[in-house]
C-alpha cells in the first residue's frame, strides 16, 4: 500500500511539473475571461457596435451626396 502511494505521489508531482501544456492552458484561460467579459458587457457592446455602424453609415451617405 505504501508502495503505491509512493508511485502516486511521484506521478502527481511529474505531472505538476509537465509545462507541455502550458501555452494552451493560458490560451484556454483567456479565451473564457474574454468570453466571460463579452457576456457580462453584451449590452453594452452591442450598442457601441451599432453606434458605429450607424455613424459610418451617415459619414459614408454625405461622402457620396458630397460628390
Amino acid at each position: 500500500m505504501i508502495r503505491m502511494l509512493s508511485v502516486l505521489r511521484n506521478q502527481v508531482r511529474a505531472f505538476w511539473k509537465d509545462e507541455k501544456g502550458i501555452g494552451t492552458l493560458e490560451m484556454i484561460l483567456i479565451i473564457v475571461v474574454i468570453l466571460i467579459i463579452a457576456l457580462i458587457f453584451k449590452d453594452q457592446l452591442k450598442d457601441l457596435v451599432t453606434r458605429l455602424f450607424n455613424n459610418v453609415n451617415t459619414r459614408s451617405d454625405e461622402f457620396i451626396n458630397s460628390k
